[in-house]
């Protein structure tokens, strides 16, 4: 029996699309573009390729590490200097990919040492990528790479395992060692997805970020909750997304049903960089499923 999931090429493909998405969310983030914008494109661009988003595009910003997602209000534009987090997902019936890179707008370098740092840790734990390989051996390439620029991985952020319709399915990558027990097996699906910082290294929680999922199915006695959980199932959404009152209505309804995300910021108020992959662990090493759009 094939340790692979059957519709691999699915997986594939949604990652494809998630690369290009990606790749234009970066090129779109530049002086003076709206935040809004730049997620409603990078969003129509995952649809418009036959897929659909697995999570609202997340655009954090500085010390925003992630969960940042413009509400269907924002008008903020980004600034020169800004470095932006473009953090994005698609999804092929379950199928997830998820990925990321940082951008410095307005293409200054005065913070190129911490994007590099990021792709560093980023290429040194996908190296590390093999059928019963430690996964505290992958944390421990990250770390190296990232602490030889100078900077901090973020403690308390992971890479993840992906499933079908689990963007989160259970194990975790830590971007430092020490912190996992788990190996990984031919087969799996999972995200390598360090931050550096010049923090203090940790995150800790703030406002609402604008993203939200359900926790469990609601059932059928409220049809207007019962579309809106056959149309997102447990991947987190956006009121972005939700453009009709009544669905609104339900949803403030269904707080119990619901998670929200808060945005995560570094807790010494350090510029963070972020950079990720979704990689299949192959029977030779890794095989980058978003390297290449």
């Amino acid at each position: 029996m094939t340790p692979y999931p059957v519709d691999l090429e699915r997986w594939r493909e949604a990652s494809r699309i998630a690369a290009r998405a990606r790749d234009l969310g970066l090129r779109l983030t530049v002086p003076g573009a709206r935040r809004r914008d730049v997620a409603d494109a990078v969003e129509a661009s995952i649809r418009a390729a036959g897929a659909e988003p697995a999570f609202p595009t997340n655009l954090s910003r500085n010390d925003e590490a992630a969960h940042y997602t413009p509400d269907p209000d924002d008008e903020v534009t980004f600034a020169a200097g800004d470095v932006v987090k473009v953090d994005v997902g698609a999804h092929l019936d379950g199928a997830i990919s998820d990925t990321a890179d940082t951008v410095e707008v307005g293409g200054g370098h005065r913070h190129e040492n911490l994007l590099r740092a990021a792709r560093e840790g980023l290429r040194a734990g996908i190296a590390e990528v093999r059928p019963g390989v430690r996964v505290d051996t992958i944390s421990a390439a990250i770390a190296r790479a990232i602490r030889a620029r100078g900077l901090k991985p973020m403690e308390n952020l992971t890479g993840h395992s992906i499933e079908r319709y689990l963007l989160h399915a259970g194990k975790a990558i830590p971007n430092v060692p020490g912190m996992s027990e788990d190996t990984l097996a031919e087969g799996e699906i999972i995200a390598i997805e360090p931050f550096a910082t010049n923090g203090v290294g940790m995150i800790e929680n703030g406002v609402f970020g604008n993203i939200q999922r359900f926790r469990s199915d609601p059932g059928t006695k409220d049809p207007a909750l019962a579309d809106l959980f056959a149309r997102f199932r447990t991947l987190p959404f956006t009121l972005r997304w939700v453009g009709k009152e009544e669905d609104r209505a339900a949803l403030v309804r269904a707080r119990r049903f619901l998670q929200t995300y808060p945005i995560f910021v570094e807790r010494g108020r350090g510029l963070v960089a972020q950079a990720e992959h979704t990689v299949l662990v192959g029977p030779g090493g890794a095989e980058v499923l978003s390297a290449v759009a």
